[in-house]
């Protein structure tokens, strides 16, 4: 089962964020923080599948973004890494180029981004999902 998907930049600023289960707010900034700094500290020849406390962190990296996910020990770490290309795939096809406009936006003030028709965001730290 997913936890959380994380999106952030080579920096590692948080873009977008998504918590499946409840997690305390206060709690948030800390577990983004180490599971950014475990994802981005790895070389790329290592793999994109990380024990991490009480679960597994899943991760692929698009450009200067890396989308994260944390899933539980029982999930398919093969099936979340193809789920995240198949999104990235399906984003691409459907706003064209968003890889490149991705880029161009990390600098700027984040736009509103529709990633369901229930949620729009507007903070630079959002609940949500990812891209290229």
């Amino acid at each position: 089962m997913i936890k959380f998907v994380l999106m952030v930049n080579r920096q590692g600023q948080t873009r977008l964020s998504r918590y499946y289960q409840p997690v305390e707010l206060s709690r948030r900034a800390a577990l983004e923080s180490d599971v950014v700094r475990c994802c981005l500290s790895r070389k790329k020849d290592q793999c994109s599948f990380v024990e991490y406390k009480d679960f597994k962190l899943v991760y692929r990296q698009y450009a200067a973004l890396y989308i994260v996910v944390g899933v539980t020990d029982t999930e398919n770490e093969l099936s979340i890494y193809e789920l995240v290309h198949n999104f990235v795939e399906v984003l691409d096809k459907y706003f064209s180029r968003v890889v490149s406009s991705l880029l161009t936006q990390l600098n700027t003030p984040p736009v509103c981004t529709h990633l369901s028709a229930h949620t729009c965001l507007h903070t630079p730290v959002c609940t949500h999902l990812s891209v290229r």
